[in-house]
């Protein structure tokens, strides 16, 4: 069975369904589309089901273009019905893994989704889980249920973990030229694996078990969670000495070796590196460890959005301003420059601090005109980004660069602002110069 699988693959005569069509799962569809294969979206989101098999996209960085060519090529569809998971001969889990509000892991939606899908596998199917996880995830929640419907892993049904590693945005790097981590829960589960993704990656990096491609995606934000942790905690005390850690970075990063530069920001964004350390301290101390880095790194991007509601303060104050009745505005939703995407930002924080002092809060971002519901932000759905205009920005008492996304007019900002403050070096890295104490950096 195992060989006839893979052949089916090879061939191209395998069905792969996405189950979850997000920033992870549709652009991972798209990309199998594009290698000539069958893909089948499952999604409970009725809107986006819609959309994809109307040909157009939901995500602002992901072109219409393929979505449409394969929906007339008869290689893309999608559905509400997971019954028809039967049908798929692959089906790759993209769901998310968000944190409780204890800061623990909540596997909700993989096992919902799991228990969705189980009555509808089959033998001679391969199931990849692709959403970040604990180490030992796959085997202890997975593999149990997939048992309990009479199934052999490794025999007649074939489970792997392999890790997403998109960067929404980046142009350089996408779905296929991004190294692919792949461990099977058995020697054969890992061979159908490796073929599953090869089919669509340029290179996929086998490793020996589940639990170690679940603990490499830890380890990769980790690392970049304790980095940005340690040039956070630094900001705050270069400004302390009245030292700007910009300047800082730019002469360190000029050494050839032994130094690669992070930046310092309002707080962490985006579905990883805020939520997954926090993966790996709980099921430490289930093993009597006690994750020390990960956890003060932990706090202290966490306290950064505090830091920059205080810099908002400093910056009233030189008006004799107060944050109570302070009209402020923050530029930027999205957790990163130049995408639609604001899962776990902090600029949500931000607005939560502000408005928690009795400040007025709009927000303005070109890529966001209005907010949609979010796990944790429920009361700003609705919301809708303010025009851009030199009368609308003047009106404000403060306005606060959470984002820096190229298509800021930073020009018309400082012309037309009272107050800002910078928590992305934004204006020194457009070349623009703020009027005498208009600008504070945080």
């Amino acid at each position: 069975m195992t060989q006839d699988l893979i052949a089916k693959i090879e061939s191209k005569g395998a069905t792969v369904g996405i189950v979850g069509l997000g920033y992870v799962g549709l652009p991972l569809g798209l990309g199998f589309v594009a290698k000539g294969h069958r893909v089948l979206g499952l999604d409970i989101d009725a809107n986006k089901v819609d959309a994809i098999n109307a040909g157009r996209s939901y995500i602002e960085h992901i072109a219409a273009g393929p979505i449409a060519d394969g929906v007339g090529a008869g290689l893309l569809s999608a559905t509400s019905d997971f019954a028809r998971a039967a049908d798929c001969d692959a089906l790759i889990l993209a769901v998310p893994t968000p944190l409780s509000e204890h800061h623990e892991p909540d596997l909700s939606y993989v096992i919902n989704t799991l228990e969705s899908l189980l009555p509808h596998l089959r033998e001679g199917q391969v199931l990849s889980l692709e959403s970040t996880t604990y180490p030992g995830t796959t085997e202890e929640e997975l593999r149990p249920r997939i048992e309990s419907r009479g199934f052999a892993v490794g025999e007649n049904f074939f489970l792997v973990y392999s890790p997403e590693r998109e960067d929404p945005g980046n142009a350089q790097f996408n779905s296929v030229n991004i190294p692919k981590v792949m461990g099977g829960t058995t020697p054969a589960c890992a061979e159908v694996g490796k073929a599953l993704y090869e089919a669509v990656v340029e290179q996929v990096v086998p490793v020996a078990s589940t639990q170690i491609a679940e603990f490499t995606k830890l380890l990769e934000n980790i690392y970049r969670s304790v980095n940005i942790g340690l040039v956070n905690e630094l900001k705050v005390a270069a400004d302390k000495m009245g030292i700007d850690i910009w300047d800082v970075i730019e002469a360190a990063k000029t050494k050839p070796f032994g130094f690669k530069p992070f930046y310092p920001g309002p707080g962490l964004g985006g579905h990883c590196i805020p939520i997954d350390p926090f993966y790996l301290t709980w099921k430490a101390r289930e093993y009597g460890v006690h994750t020390r880095f990960i956890e003060l790194a932990g706090e202290v991007n966490e306290s950064m959005p505090d830091y920059v509601v205080r810099k908002v303060g400093d910056a009233l104050n030189t008006r004799k301003k107060a944050v109570n009745g302070s009209r402020i505005l923050l530029m930027g939703l999205a957790y990163k420059e130049d995408v639609d995407d604001m899962r776990e930002s902090p600029t949500f924080h931000l607005m939560d601090g502000l408005a928690a002092l009795g400040a007025e809060i709009d927000y303005f971002d070109p890529h966001i005109p209005e907010i949609t519901p979010t796990r944790e932000h429920a009361a700003y759905t609705g919301r809708r980004s303010i025009a851009w205009t030199p009368e609308n920005i003047a009106a404000y008492d403060c306005v606060v660069i959470a984002t820096h996304h190229k298509a800021f007019d930073l020009a018309s900002l400082v012309e037309h602002a009272d107050r800002s403050v910078d928590t992305r070096n934004a204006l020194a890295k457009a070349g623009v110069e703020a009027k005498p104490k208009q600008l504070i950096k945080a």
